[in-house]
């Protein structure tokens, strides 16, 4: 295996956890992990070395889904839901209580707004700086701000009003 194989295979946690954020359903989550892959070994010629992996299969990921989205709205097709029941096999109610607010985090991210969501997964969930976001999702730094100040706002009041 390449390096630049090796490396892809090292990211596909984290590739399958923004797909996951991304498509909202676990089926939909690993067709979009795998099209990334294959797009980015199909023009991996076009990765420079000495740049982030990462925010460059995030770009290819974000545009595969952008791809698939208009696909799926021409072909009339709905979102199923994610299917409940993940918590089946669990034991202990610390782990029961984390899984049941990971849940409440999962399903207010799914809630906002597809700007808004990718905005929030990539800077707090895979950690890329706000630079680093603007330029997977293609926008300047200040909209990358006002889309993630706005997705955090929603998941606070979304988190609390469960909460009360």
């Amino acid at each position: 295996m390449h390096g630049l194989q090796r490396q892809i295979v090292e990211l596909l946690p984290r590739l399958r956890r923004l797909a996951r954020v991304l498509a909202r359903d676990l089926t939909d989550a690993d067709d979009l992990v795998q099209s990334t892959v294959e797009r980015a070994l199909i023009h991996q010629d076009q990765w420079r070395p000495g740049t982030r992996l990462d925010s460059w299969m995030f770009r290819i990921m974000k545009n595969a889904w952008i791809d698939e989205s208009r696909s799926r709205t021409r072909r009339g097709k709905v979102f199923a839901p994610e299917e409940q029941g993940d918590n089946i096999g669990l034991d202990g109610a610390a782990a029961m209580e984390a899984r049941l607010a990971a849940s409440d985090v999962e399903k207010a991210m799914a809630r906002l707004p597809d700007e808004q969501r990718l905005a929030v997964a990539l800077v707090l969930v895979e950690g890329l700086s706000y630079k680093q976001a603007a330029e997977v999702l293609e926008v300047p730094q200040g909209t990358l701000t006002s889309r993630l100040v706005r997705g955090r706002m929603a998941l606070l009041a979304e988190l609390d009003g469960d909460a009360a």
